[in-house]
């Protein structure tokens, strides 16, 4: 098989999946704060196992964000995603917390300092990539967008109970087979999906083989695609009862599916003065819109940053040799059309609001921007003026 002709392979989990239980829990104690205040600093850990939640991290944010206030929202979180099962049941788990104060040496560096004519430094090290591509409407790789949609489709409709067989627990995993470089069927799916005590696997596979037929493109999905569903034979005992979760263990699904490089930094229960969050979305932004624009076919996009240093140590761009314009004056363009320092990632993306806890499951990536500023890094208003740039 030639390169131009392969098969690429990528993952999802369901919200009900115990990494992403806790990243939903992570993140919506960072909401908490940041409603409180937006300036709030927050990097929450969660833990979870058989009935029981364990909470960690360091904060800095106003004093009526209360203990209780942050365990009622992670019950909330739990309720909300639908466990109410003797193994882990959101009123019923025990709560454990071990929170304490941000530590004075991060501040000393992070934090604006107007007497020094200090500018706000990065939370930490590190380095963030973003891509974009055509492969899908919202300029996603087709493999981690449609495994998100399933379990996305599956979710919804377990919640309005279309669905009353199955849990909250899930996994994807689709192989598409590419031609000249293009997506063109399905080669493979996966989907391992938990379900009540009585239901049958035919009837599991029958209901996963429709959700797949509603999701993937028109003859996507044929005689040949080959389907393993719940491939143990049974899978009842499933989230935080089934196996022990923890927060930020799944950055590839939280991106590009292994299309794009990672920088190793996770998202979940960050405030977006962490540029593991903030960089990762701006370099989503640009990336999404440099390809908007026209300019190339495929981007990646690559940020470092230094703790305490407010402007990137560099940006790096690959069109992958589809672009129509040279990668040395795209990145001198980039750096004209946004400040690419943490405060002017956050105000240019609006990043101090409650809109965080959304974000932890199905991808932070290729998602529609909310009408209150979610997912803000999916906009496309930055295409015009990065053409003006080089023009």
């Amino acid at each position: 098989m030639s390169r131009a002709n392969y098969l690429f392979t990528s993952e999802s989990v369901s919200e009900g999946h115990p990494d992403k239980v806790c990243d939903r829990i992570s993140d919506a104690v960072v909401d908490l704060y940041l409603a409180a205040d937006p300036l709030s600093r927050v990097a929450i850990e969660t833990l979870v196992t058989t009935n029981r939640i364990v909470m960690a991290g360091e904060v800095r944010g106003p004093e009526s964000v209360t203990p209780e206030l942050i365990e009622q929202a992670a019950r909330r979180a739990v309720r909300e995603i639908g466990y109410e099962q003797k193994g882990f049941h959101w009123d019923l788990a025990e709560f454990q917390y071990y929170v304490h104060e941000q530590s004075a040496d991060i501040a000393l560096g992070v934090d604006p300092n107007a007497e020094k004519q200090k500018e706000e430094g990065a939370g930490d090290q590190g380095i963030m990539f973003g891509f974009a591509c055509r492969e899908t409407e919202p300029l996603m790789p087709a493999p981690i967008f449609y495994a998100h949609r399933i379990l996305h489709e599956m979710a919804k409709a377990r919640h309005t109970g279309r669905t009353p067989e199955l849990g909250p627990d899930a996994k994807s995993q689709v192989t598409l087979l590419y031609e000249n470089g293009k997506p063109v069927r399905a080669d493979c799916v996966v989907v391992s999906t938990q379900h009540g005590e009585e239901v049958s696997q035919e009837r599991v596979k029958e209901i996963v083989r429709d959700f797949v037929h509603e999701v993937m493109p028109k003859g996507w999905v044929n005689g040949s695609t080959k389907f393993y569903v719940n491939p143990t034979g049974r899978f009842v005992i499933g989230g935080p009862d089934g196996d022990a979760g923890v927060t930020g263990r799944k950055i590839i699904v939280d991106t590009y599916g292994g299309a794009a490089p990672h920088g190793g930094g996770a998202f979940s229960g960050k405030d977006p003065t962490k540029v593991d969050r903030s960089a990762a979305y701006a370099a989503r932004y640009l990336a999404k819109n440099v390809v908007a624009a026209g300019l190339a076919d495929k981007c990646t996009l690559q940020l470092s940053y230094a703790i305490g240093v407010s402007q990137p140590l560099s940006l790096y761009v690959d069109l992958h040799g589809t672009g129509s314009v040279a990668e040395d004056k795209l990145v001198k363009a980039l750096r004209q059309v946004m400040d690419l320092s943490p405060r002017g990632i956050r105000e240019h993306l609006k990043l101090s609001r409650p809109i965080y806890e959304r974000t932890a499951a199905y991808g932070h990536f290729g998602r529609q921007p909310d009408n209150d500023g979610g997912f803000s890094w999916e906009r496309l208003d930055l295409a015009e003026p990065i053409r003006a740039e080089l023009s």
